[in-house]
């Protein structure tokens, strides 16, 4: 009976969250298109903007999801109670704490759906729209498309004066300094690539090298150098946080502190993803506690104004605790997950109160 139960409100909240997800998505994605019409130009047209807002979705339905949840939850489990549904669940024997692991099952369920999207599908397509969106602005033959970036290897500082997807980085000056931060060499190449083997490849190599007893000058046609940078590595030292998976943000912050870089950004937009994935678990349980309350007579529009003004505070709490953490060097991690506990622990004393 409790597994047949548990299916019947599954279905219930996981229909109502799809329902507000596609209609927040869906203003999204217009006020996404609507901000893109004053970038165009060139070969970036109405129709270009309209696949740039697309493409933006999956990571805008990953931002999405814990206010989707939270409404959706609130429709969903607010109709049953209006119908007197979970009044003769509790009838039947069924506790507080066995239907909030019922609903525990179903933001389980939407937490894999948000995890998933958050690694494996919006990252990639955000980074994808990002390049497509700078090369029909730009075109291919104007000498701002792609990005300037610097990057340590050690003792070496590598600037590359331009990148583009395919990883052709036109000039690059590197720098090379001692244990006692005393410059050793400037180096310059003409051009610049990383072959199969993740090896760099320098094409009309010009090196300067000073010495105690003087300066010496290197040239030649082709070097090959073994840098602890690779392309995945640049790849993501080109996007932007939001733009990368898990475990690009893992790689990258680890690439960081083994050169003695500040990675609190990167680590603030790791830790502010995996709490906002774990608040979506929270979501249902938490409008579970509100449907034995007033909103069990109250009508769909008190459900969704509670559920906006929660899911408000919580975003808005987010994103204002992330951008200040990195603005007054707060510990990453405390900052990210200090909304999701709050929220925790509302749940829980909202619940305790039930009876």
């Amino acid at each position: 009976m409790n597994s047949i139960l548990s299916q019947y409100m599954m279905r219930t909240i996981l229909a109502s969250t799809a329902l507000v997800l596609v209609v927040l998505l869906a203003l999204a994605g217009l006020f996404e298109f609507i901000a893109e019409l004053e970038d165009l130009q060139n070969d970036y047209e109405a129709p270009q903007a309209v696949l740039y807002a697309i493409l933006r979705l999956p990571i805008l339905a990953f931002e999405m999801m814990p206010v989707s949840a939270l409404i959706g939850s609130l429709l969903g489990l607010g109709s049953l109670a209006a119908n007197s549904e979970i009044i003769v669940m509790r009838s039947a024997g069924l506790s507080v704490s066995k239907l909030a692991g019922m609903v525990g099952k179903t933001g389980f369920v939407m937490l894999v759906f948000t995890a998933l999207i958050g690694e494996f599908i919006g990252p990639p397509l955000e980074y994808y729209a990002r390049d497509m969106r700078i090369e029909a602005r730009f075109g291919q033959e104007d000498e701002r498309l792609g990005n300037s970036t610097w990057v340590r290897d050690g003792s070496a500082y590598l600037h590359l004066q331009r990148v583009n997807s395919e990883f052709e980085f036109g000039s690059l000056y590197v720098y090379r300094f001692s244990e006692s931060n005393a410059l050793e060499s400037i180096a310059r190449a003409e051009n610049a690539g990383i072959d199969n083997d993740d090896r760099w490849r320098l094409e009309n190599f010009r090196e300067t090298q000073f010495r105690n007893d003087g300066v010496q000058a290197v040239e030649s046609t082709l070097t090959v150098e073994d840098f602890d940078v690779d392309a995945e590595l640049l790849g993501n030292a080109l996007a932007k946080p939001s733009s990368l998976s898990l475990r690009g943000l893992l790689s990258y912050i680890d690439y960081q502190k083994r050169n003695a870089l500040d990675a609190r950004m990167f680590e603030t937009e790791l830790w502010y993803r995996v709490s906002r994935t774990f608040a979506v678990m929270v979501m249902p349980v938490l409008a579970l506690a509100f449907v034995f309350g007033n909103l069990r007579t109250g009508g769909t529009g008190s459900r969704l104004m509670i559920g906006v003004i929660i899911g408000l505070a919580y975003y808005l709490g987010s994103e204002m605790l992330a951008n200040s953490g990195q603005v007054f060097d707060l510990e990453p991690a405390f900052v990210s997950w200090l909304p999701s506990i709050v929220l925790v622990i509302v749940t829980a004393i909202a619940l305790s109160r039930v009876r």
